[in-house]
């Protein structure tokens, strides 16, 4: 019987999506990549009341899970934070062999767990391996200073060893950006909306709770002075309260919702990708195989441009 190496990856949306199509391209898993994503899609639109169901989800869950097959996947519940906070199903696990991968031992599995935040669970030696949000890893450990962090593939040299044993090895090119934007009332007509604008601002700076640690490292704690932050009423859309402060920073793919506020979009501040990560600390032989099977490969990310391969 060969190893199983666990991997914690998250239970839903974009970065799991990113991890499943990862996975297809590296293990050959396309049609369980499409099955697990399909069903999230479905059960992610009854959840917001885009479709219906006659079965109610205890009913669902039962039908999607296979237990004691743990090559079929497994999915789990969890309060969803919509109004009503209603159940929705998620991904749990799945297990897939790699007989036969080059670089691993014969009879070695991995086991992709779902975890709410994978990078916590490799923090704390649960897993040696995890794909999670770049935006996380700045959220917790990334060291703050006053020059701005732009890229990356600058993550782990900012990450003080003593704090944590986790370090990014590569990007998955899912990529969406944190984007500056402002309304009209708060630009000069003649200055453009980036970095050299917000050392001479000064007023509130509207963002997510949660992403305060994120922005202070991205623009550096030399220009936030004079900046106060302000987040966003959770009943209106954060574009809408962005454009009732003026100001503000928020993740922007194609940029119409903001448009659509009034807003003008600026400078795409730093890039949010879904990334691979390890704990040195728990990596062996094994686990440096299925590292390089998960990570090598030509996919341009902008970890893989910021570090010149």
């Amino acid at each position: 019987m060969g190893e199983t190496i666990p991997i914690a990856i998250p239970r839903k949306g974009r970065p799991l999506e990113s991890v499943l199509d990862r996975l297809a391209t590296r293990l050959g898993v396309d049609d369980l990549a499409d099955d697990v994503s399909s069903t999230l899609r479905h059960e992610k639109a009854l959840t917001k009341d885009t479709l219906s169901c006659d079965r109610d989800v205890y009913h669902r869950l039962a039908d999607y899970s296979t237990v004691g097959d743990p090559t079929e996947p497994e999915y789990t519940l969890l309060r969803d934070d919509r109004a009503g906070k209603p159940r929705r199903i998620v991904f749990d696990s799945v297990t897939i062999p790699l007989e036969g991968v080059d670089g691993v031992p014969s009879g070695t599995s991995v086991q992709l767990v779902g975890r709410e935040e994978p990078f916590r669970a490799l923090r704390t030696h649960e897993f040696a391996l995890g794909f999670d949000s770049a935006d996380l890893v700045l959220e917790e450990v990334v060291e703050l200073r006053a020059d701005p962090l732009q890229r990356i593939a600058d993550i782990n040299a900012r990450i003080d060893p003593s704090d944590t044993d986790v370090q990014v090895v590569t990007g998955l090119g899912d990529t969406v950006y944190h984007t500056l934007m402002a309304t009209p009332d708060a630009t000069p007509s003649s200055e453009s909306i980036d970095r050299a604008f917000l050392e001479e601002y000064t007023g509130p700076l509207c963002i997510v709770p949660r992403y305060e640690r994120l922005v202070q490292a991205v623009l550096g704690t030399e220009a936030l002075e004079g900046i106060r932050f302000e987040h966003p009423d959770p009943t209106i859309e954060e574009e809408a309260a962005i454009a009732d402060a003026g100001v503000g920073v928020y993740l922007t793919v194609t940029g119409s919702t903001a448009r659509e506020h009034g807003l003008l979009l600026g400078e795409q501040l730093f890039p949010s990708e879904t990334v691979l990560m390890e704990n040195t600390v728990e990596a062996d032989e094994t686990i440096a195989g299925v590292r390089s099977l998960l990570a090598d490969g030509d996919t341009e990310t902008e970890l893989a441009v910021g570090l010149g391969e």
